[in-house]
């Protein structure tokens, strides 16, 4: 696993992107502060800019970092979920603007996977996180399922889980408010 954080980490300080297992499904990923990585994405996605993009960070002073100020909700949220989780906070920040949604929301996830985890800690800043589909395509619920023209159009694809065929799923996706409101997008 060391190597291929070493492989990840060379690309990502590059501006590049890469494919990668998540604890959820296999994602594309990037510097979420780079505006011209998430830039590249939204392109090879295909996606319209206004949709945005999940961050992957890896522990709650993360969280803290790139969140103006976090709703006491949350903390229950995170602490009393098994599945994994990704909160749409009202005010993301020191984050690439084009991963920041019209209404200065951004959606993160605090990651349990090991590769994840370690990746982010060392990386030092979250990463995106985003199916490794193109937009409006079912998302691959394993590393086989992913089309050879995601794989031929990043920089570095994670060598670790790629046989692996548990079926996965995306994450839970709660959009919470600062007065504690909560509204889930995605179960």
């Amino acid at each position: 696993m060391d190597e291929e954080i070493k492989n990840a980490l060379a690309v990502l300080h590059k501006g590049g992107m890469i494919l990668y297992p998540t604890d959820t499904v296999w994602g594309i990923g990037c510097d979420a502060r780079n505006k011209e990585a998430v830039n590249k994405i939204f392109k090879l996605k295909q996606r319209a800019e206004y949709k945005s993009m999940v961050v992957l960070v890896s522990d709650e002073k993360m969280v803290n970092r790139y969140v103006k100020e976090v709703p006491a909700i949350a903390w229950d949220l995170i602490e009393t979920t098994e599945e994994p989780l990704t909160l749409i906070y009202p005010d993301g920040r020191m984050l690439a603007e084009n991963i920041i949604a019209a209404d200065g929301s951004v959606g993160i996830r605090i990651v349990k996977d090991e590769f994840c985890k370690n990746l982010i800690h060392k990386f030092g800043k979250p990463i995106v996180s985003t199916s490794a589909n193109v937009s409006g395509e079912p998302s691959p619920s394993s590393f086989n399922d992913i089309k050879l023209d995601i794989m031929n159009k990043v920089d570095y694809i994670v060598n670790l889980r790629q046989k692996e065929t548990n079926n996965t799923k995306p994450s839970t996706i709660i959009k919470i408010a600062m007065n504690g409101e909560i509204k889930i997008l995605r179960k």
